[in-house]
């Protein structure tokens, strides 16, 4: 377990608390040495002087009377064990400090215990009992009046609230502090995403308005660049086409007996085109398409309908109960068959897809296995990287734009999509969609 918060928030709550707390210690050892031992000391002097006056006047050995006499005069009563029980003696509190102090002043051990007002009589006064070891059937009462009202529960519910203040205060300070970070870090998550929210208010400390404007200048620059790029991609893409379709064209004109040679030249044009609009696909990645409700079932479905007709390719669907999803259909549907080509290219005859829901991190998962070579577990992570040939062992073809374009859908609908080999044989796709809460409300038990 981890007790100390890796936010800035939380470190910055701690610490304050920590500060707050040594300073409440340090304040109740000032007021306690300062004040509170002192009174201490000076009531324990005046209980020992009494009790020597009482020793000296010969008052602890004398009759009933001249007790009774004693305490109307002064309140000071000495009672006998008997009485002293009568009274209360066994709701008193020891002292050992007291005692000990009472004790060191009058050169007697002595037993003293305070009892406390009753609910019977609220304003009663402290009464302070006294044994002497010298006198051990004779207890002394001596009242306090005054020592109720010299109680700490006001300094502990000052510093309390002191406490309390000093940490709200640091809360909404750090909160304040944090708030323009916790924007940037969204903002840098969608940038990540290749998306470009809008820019961030300048808000906060000197610094962070220095940071906020900095970002903002980067998004702009990055959004500037991937516009630049889409212009860049479609102007080579046109310029390419253009000598495609002649050098096309003049195959076709070629004579009947170097068919060989045209459809050779066919279908090289072909890759290229395909090479192209691979091209344009990554860097046209916002699309306007509109997002929908989906099942991702129905779409896998669809997919391997659509291949059943080629006897050499062969899916097995392990496919469990799925919530609807919001997604742009087109988009996933091109994972999908992306993933499923690639299995099929690389992989064999023979391909396993499975999905299943996870309700407690409300995901959506999908698993396309093959049972080819699979991939170094080295090469793994720069497979999705653009112009990657990640799959070489697999005899990899293609622009090696595939997995990128995939990678960045899956991105851009907050997912996840990661590559693995199989411990038996081959190599597993998975990727993961989030289930928004309004889905997975509606979706319930499924």
């Amino acid at each position: 377990m981890r007790l100390l918060p890796k936010s800035a928030f939380g470190q910055t709550v701690l610490l304050i608390g920590l500060l707050l707390l040594i300073n409440q210690v340090v304040s109740y050892l000032s007021v306690t040495y300062y004040f509170i031992r002192p009174t201490s000391q000076q009531i324990n002097s005046l209980l020992a002087t009494q009790v020597q006056s009482l020793r000296a006047q010969g008052l602890l050995t004398a009759d009933k009377s001249e007790r009774q006499a004693y305490a109307r005069q002064t309140q000071v009563q000495i009672l006998t064990t008997d009485q002293a029980l009568e009274k209360g003696l066994r709701a008193t509190t020891y002292y050992g400090l007291m005692s000990s102090q009472v004790s060191s002043q009058i050169g007697v051990k002595a037993d003293v215990r305070v009892s406390t007002p009753t609910e019977q009589v609220p304003n009663a006064p402290y009464l302070v009992w006294i044994n002497l070891r010298s006198s051990p059937e004779t207890w002394i009462t001596i009242p306090l009046s005054g020592w109720s009202d010299a109680n700490i529960s006001p300094l502990t519910i000052y510093l309390m609230v002191i406490g309390i203040l000093s940490v709200a205060g640091g809360w909404l300070f750090v909160r304040r502090l944090n708030r323009p970070l916790q924007a940037l870090q969204t903002a840098a998550l969608q940038v990540g995403r290749g998306r470009f929210p809008p820019p961030l208010e300048e808000q906060g400390s000197s610094e962070m308005i220095a940071v906020t404007r900095a970002f903002n200048r980067m998004n702009q620059g990055i959004k500037q660049l991937e516009h630049d790029r889409t212009l860049m991609t479609a102007g080579i893409s046109h310029d390419l086409r253009t000598p495609l379709t002649r050098i096309r064209l003049a195959t076709e004109m070629l004579p009947d007996e170097q068919d060989w040679i045209r459809d050779g030249i066919v279908i090289d044009i072909e890759d290229m085109n395909a090479i192209i609009d691979q091209f344009i696909d990554y860097a046209r990645k916002d699309r306007p398409e509109q997002w929908e409700d989906t099942n991702l079932n129905q779409l896998i479905l669809d997919l391997s309908h659509a291949r059943h007709f080629d006897e050499s390719h062969h899916i097995e669907l392990k496919l469990n109960d799925l919530p609807e999803l919001r997604l742009r259909k087109i988009a996933i549907k091109r994972v999908l068959d992306n993933l499923i080509e690639n299995a099929f290219r690389y992989g064999g005859e023979r391909i396993v897809i499975s999905s299943f829901h996870d309700p407690q991190q409300k995901r959506v998962y999908c698993r396309v296995r093959d049972f080819g070579p699979g991939i170094p577990d080295n090469e793994l992570d720069s497979a999705f990287m653009p112009f990657s040939q990640g799959d070489k062992a697999r005899g990899s073809l293609g622009s090696g734009l595939g997995l990128a374009i995939t990678r960045r859908i899956i991105d851009g609908h907050d997912g996840e999509i990661t590559l693995r080999n199989h411990p038996q044989k081959g190599l597993i796709a998975e990727f993961w969609l989030p289930v928004k809460s309004e889905h997975y409300n509606a979706a319930g038990s499924t």
